[in-house]
């Protein structure tokens, strides 16, 4: 089960879980309680109060009272009385108002594109900006970013819970984006300016870490590590129900691991052998379309170059694999570039390099979300920072 942090905390801390399970001491035990009526009905449906009360473990007067200061805020709603035959009155059923909010999520990953989405609280995409990023760094990139919020909220029907934005780089638990080398980002404030801007609630995280919480509600495991391959390479991972971000905050920060002893081609950030060099889609494009000469050959230099690529992603995964027994492995990127030469041979590469009682259950597979992971993703770093839903 993928835990949530209490309403308004933030949702990538070095040592908090994501979702409320139990009750907690007196201290925090109202915003915590809130969040756990919210959580269950978020995910069970309509409910009425007793049930609430049964599912939760708090009172009945606990849960009323809560639900009481739910519906005068808009979150949650009455549907009416229960259907069905039942001795005594009937019950009144209770739900999560999903159509009372919306929320703006931004993926700032793409190599040529910046994309932002409008959600309903359910997750469902009600509209899309996408902006051509141009080559934009600095304060143009940061300007393409604002200009994509303010058109959200022209097309939001309803008001904005928060925004959330998955970037590139490390970023700090504060939304501070401490080095996004490709967008010339360094010690940038992006939270706090756009909070400032939409004086909203803004969610500000490693695109990579934002898209695993997207998957993980895909695939409700305890321990599961997303690798996203786009502009650069990075890691998103969750290790018993909590997202890891590392003590620098660059937990999952890959793409600058040199990848065995035999060189490599030239990283952007002057060592040979990254895997970025490998990996990165601009890299892996430029190679492919370089090729020329006969169907045939050109088709077999292409496996080769994606094969190679998939050995040295495999090489560097084989001891995190190994460290952490993990069984699941998501990776998130172009469909016709990893699914295929890529994967078959990340997988060979994997079990060649761990134990065969390690990697007997290990599972590699494409995202099942698509290009839109990390929109996904910041959607559910809004719900859980704002609700401690996800």
């Amino acid at each position: 089960m993928l835990t949530v942090p209490f309403a308004g905390a933030p949702i990538f801390t070095r040592s908090r879980a994501l979702r409320p399970t139990s009750k907690v001491l007196p201290e925090h035990a109202r915003s915590h309680n809130r969040a756990l009526v919210l959580q269950t009905l978020y995910t069970a449906g309509g409910q009425s109060r007793a049930d609430v009360a049964r599912e939760t473990g708090l009172t009945r007067v606990t849960v009323s009272d809560l639900v009481a200061e739910l519906i005068a805020e808009g979150l949650v709603v009455e549907l009416g009385p229960r259907e069905g035959v039942r001795p005594g009155k009937p019950a009144t059923i209770i739900d999560v108002d999903r159509a009372a909010f919306q929320i703006l999520g931004l993926d700032l990953s793409g190599h040529e594109v910046f994309h932002g989405v409008v959600t309903a609280l359910d997750g469902t995409i009600l509209e899309r900006v996408s902006l051509e990023r141009a080559g934009a760094t600095g304060e143009q990139a940061v300007e393409l970013v604002e200009s994509i919020v303010e058109r959200l909220l022209g097309r939001a029907t309803a008001p904005v819970l928060g925004i959330g934005v998955g970037s590139p780089g490390v970023v700090d638990p504060l939304g501070v984006v401490r080095s996004a080398p490709n967008l010339g980002w360094f010690d940038l404030p992006l939270q706090a300016r756009l909070a400032a801007r939409t004086e909203l609630p803004v969610h500000v995280a490693n695109d990579a870490n934002v898209a695993v919480l997207a998957e993980h509600g895909a695939t409700p495991l305890d321990d599961l590590l997303l690798i996203k391959i786009g502009h650069g390479v990075g890691a998103g991972l969750i290790v018993g129900g909590r997202p890891v971000i590392g003590g620098g905050f660059a937990a999952g920060e890959i793409g600058h691991v040199v990848v065995g002893t035999d060189g490599g081609p030239r990283c952007a950030c002057g060592k040979d052998g990254c895997l970025e060099a490998w990996l990165a889609v601009p890299r892996l494009t430029e190679q492919l379309d370089s090729l020329a000469g006969e169907p045939a050959a050109v088709q077999a230099a292409r496996d080769e170059i994606l094969r190679e690529a998939g050995r040295r992603l495999g090489i560097v995964l084989a001891p995190v694999v190994g460290a952490l027994n993990l069984t699941e492995v998501v990776l998130s990127g172009p469909a016709e570039l990893l699914d295929g030469p890529f994967h078959d041979a990340t997988v060979d590469t994997l079990r060649q390099r761990t134990m065969a009682v390690l990697n007997r259950d290990l599972r590699l597979r494409m995202s099942e979300q698509a290009e839109d992971v990390v929109l996904r993703g910041a959607a559910v770093m809004v719900l859980s920072g704002q609700l401690g839903v996800s």
